[in-house]
This record gives structure tokens, C-alpha cells and sequence, in this order.
């Protein structure tokens, strides 16, 4: 289980959720900023065009697994987990020619259950990552009583659009996070530079 990256480098990392908005101006931005990104995939909300992610995915950006439906992992049983994490990791691996080793369960360790090591493990997932930060639509949202940044931190933003943004767009949302992480005096780098791959 990893909510944090151990580093001593000034690093955080950004993992972006779910995959329901498919703003096409994100995908130009991060053309052009080349800002690493982790993508925990959902099949639910992805379905509909699995081909947008693969422009940020041929940027370098590794797409994992976070279900096929999105539900609470400790309100189903574990042969119904092993269904979501497997169903999601055999679609992803069809779809993207690589198998998802990172794991995120939806609605975090809130939602954690004894069943769900065993459930990911036994569907090729190595790691459950969690967070140390989510991004809201202009300024970070902390899980510590520093309110900053810590070396390695983790933060979880999602694809979202202007109705669940107030408004905003995603590449809004996205630079307001990237001025956010600069303010504090750090950079962003590759998740999967720093999890030891199977």
C-alpha cells in the first residue's frame, strides 16, 4: 500500500482518476508541457472512446487499473472485487498493450477491506497506491496538518470537466495544480520512475 513515495528528492507525483471528461485541449497541453501523469482508469467511464488516452499514454504516461464499475471495495464481496480488478485489468491490457501494475481502489482507504490484497494480487496489480493530496479547482486539498507538500507526496486530481469544475476546464484545473506544485518549490516526475515494476 503506498500513499506516499519514500524520497528525498523535491518530487510529488500527479495521478488523474476515472477518465469520464476527454477534453482534447488537455491532450495538447500535456504535448506541450510534458507534465508526467499516472492514469488510474475506470471501464465504465472510459468505454466510450478508449482511443483518447492513448495520445498521453504514447507521451510516457502509464495507464493502471481502478476498476471496471467504481464501487466501494468493502461493500462487495471478494469474488465480486476480483471481478472489477480483473475485468478492468484484462480490458486495460487489451486496449493499451500493457498490463496495469498499480492498483487504485475508488474511494481510498476509506473504503479498504482485508479481502482486497488478495483480490488485486490475484489479478496482476502489484501495489495499491493511495494519496497524500487532492487537487479541487484551484488550489490543493491536504490530508496532512502541515498544509504543504512533503517529498514524494501523491496527488490525486481527476478527469473532469466544467459541469463537475464549477464551470472551469480541465486545463484549468490542470495548470492551476501545476502553479500550485511550482509555488511550493517542487517538480513533478514519473510515478512508475519510482514504484519498482514486476
Amino acid at each position: 500500500m503506498i500513499k506516499q513515495v519514500p524520497t528525498d528528492q523535491k518530487v510529488v507525483f500527479i495521478t488523474v482518476d476515472d477518465g469520464a471528461e476527454k477534453d482534447p485541449a488537455f491532450i495538447r497541453m500535456e504535448q506541450d508541457l510534458r507534465v508526467p501523469i499516472t492514469m488510474f482508469l475506470m471501464n465504465d467511464t472510459i468505454k466510450d472512446d478508449y482511443g483518447y488516452f492513448k495520445p498521453l499514454q504514447a507521451l510516457g504516461n502509464s495507464i493502471q487499473n481502478h476498476t471496471l464499475h467504481h464501487p466501494a471495495m468493502n461493500t462487495i464481496s471478494e469474488a465480486r472485487q476480483q471481478q472489477e480488478i480483473c475485468g478492468d485489468q484484462k480490458i486495460l491490457t487489451a486496449q493499451y498493450g500493457t498490463a496495469p501494475f498499480l492498483f487504485r481502489p475508488p474511494y481510498g482507504a476509506g473504503a479498504y477491506s482485508s479481502a482486497l490484497n488478495t483480490a488485486v494480487q490475484a489479478c496482476g496489480p502489484r501495489a495499491i497506491v493511495y494519496w497524500s493530496e487532492t487537487m479541487e479547482i484551484t488550489g490543493l486539498e491536504y490530508q496532512t496538518p502541515s498544509r504543504k507538500l512533503q517529498d514524494g507526496d501523491i496527488i490525486l486530481a481527476h478527469f473532469r470537466g466544467p459541469s463537475e469544475l464549477k464551470g472551469e476546464s480541465m486545463t484549468k484545473m490542470f495548470a492551476n495544480m501545476i502553479k500550485r506544485i511550482e509555488e511550493q518549490g517542487f517538480a513533478v516526475a514519473r510515478l512508475d520512475d519510482y514504484i519498482q515494476q514486476p
